[in-house]
């Protein structure tokens, strides 16, 4: 099993975690947010937390909440990410407007830089003129302009419109163009795809542990991973990368060799955040096939 954590996210940074919380910078913006897997107590004080954070996240239910200035910060923001230097050749950086919701999350994961830079070195490594990707629980869209900057044809597919709408933003400040946005459900997208005989070089999926489609369909995690992984597997070409990223307590990285289990060059592991204090912060587990 691997432990991966980014190794080169300048504009981003995790400081102290702890006590259910955690202290993060975003460039030059400071937070605090809920954090469940932290169980144990922060390495810093609450005083030096409360010194550093321009904005700390009040939770007023399990779904919501409000954002607290602590100091004078912006709304909205932007960071960016560099992608790996290829072939002597570095590609232009990933951009990414951040904003604060009433979810408690800013609009980038970035533990998912270690998948960016996968899925980049994937579509590379796959030496085809235009693979075509799919990204499906595609959120903002980390994974689907990682696959556009190495070439490839991308399908960005999320059941909420808004953050399709603010990935169509990324693909513009990363001066990218022509990916195609979907808002759909992903399980009654991928069974219609299998039915029509659609293939993909890539499928990179990030799941939540619930959630709802287009149509009030429900998404439960532990219920419909199985079904989603097999019609997944279906629409693969013969030459092939798969990436599988779950966030849910209790979802071990074993599950998902399980369900992945006959695929040939299978790695699985954990995704985790290494704090400027010492710790280290899970934050998911993967699993990812390449096929060449």
């Amino acid at each position: 099993m691997l432990l991966l954590a980014p190794e080169r996210f300048p504009d981003y940074e995790l400081i102290d975690c702890g006590n259910f919380e955690k202290l993060e910078r975003f460039g030059s913006v400071i937070t605090i947010r809920p954090e469940p897997q932290a169980v144990w107590d922060p390495r810093l004080t609450q005083r030096d937390w409360e010194k550093k954070a321009h904005l700390r996240f009040v939770p007023k239910s399990s779904s919501s909440g409000s954002w607290k200035k602590m100091k004078d910060a912006p709304d909205r923001w932007q960071i960016r990410y560099q992608l790996p230097e290829t072939g002597g050749k570095k590609p232009a950086p990933l951009t990414f407007r951040l904003a604060l919701t009433a979810f408690k999350h800013v609009g980038v994961f970035p533990e998912q830089a270690v998948n960016w830079d996968y899925i980049y070195r994937s579509v590379k490594a796959l030496n085809l003129e235009q693979p075509r990707v799919l990204n499906l629980f595609a959120y903002t869209g980390g994974a689907s302009l990682a696959a556009r900057a190495a070439g490839a044809d991308v399908t960005h597919l999320d059941s909420v419109r808004q953050v399709v709408s603010w990935a169509r933003e990324n693909m513009e400040l990363s001066q990218q163009q022509d990916i195609r946005w979907l808002v759909e459900d992903a399980m009654t997208f991928v069974r219609r795809e299998v039915k029509r005989g659609k293939k993909y070089h890539g499928i990179i999926l990030d799941p939540p542990a619930y959630g709802h489609g287009t149509d009030g369909q429900k998404w439960k995690l532990e219920d419909m991973i199985n079904e989603m992984v097999q019609h997944v597997r279906a629409l693969l070409e013969e030459k092939h990368f798969l990436v599988l990223n779950t966030y849910s307590l209790g979802f071990s990285s074993i599950i998902l060799e399980n369900l992945l289990a006959d695929c040939p060059g299978l790695e699985t592991g954990e995704l985790y955040l290494q704090a400027t204090c010492g710790v280290k912060l899970p934050l998911g587990v993967f699993g990812r096939v390449v096929r060449s």
